[in-house]
């Protein structure tokens, strides 16, 4: 499982470091996003909506870190 932290960076840096990340990797892939951006969820939401990654799920952690698992597509 691959994890990209990106806790205390600000819209757009989140998704552009996620989208560096996961270039390379297959289809198929599990990962693990931590992020704190208060526009974070919408810009995965979106983001997941262009390329098809799904969002398996979404789990609010200490300090407003939401934890992230994306199913590449």
């Amino acid at each position: 499982m691959h994890q990209i932290d990106a806790v205390g960076l600000v819209c757009p840096l989140p998704i552009l470091r996620l989208k560096k990340r996961i270039q390379n990797l297959p289809s198929g892939t599990q990962v693990e996003f931590l992020a704190d951006d208060p526009s974070g969820r919408r810009d995965l939401q979106l983001l997941c909506e262009l390329t098809g990654h799904r969002i398996e799920w979404i789990r609010e952690e200490d300090a407003g870190v939401l934890r992230y698992r994306i199913r590449l597509s």
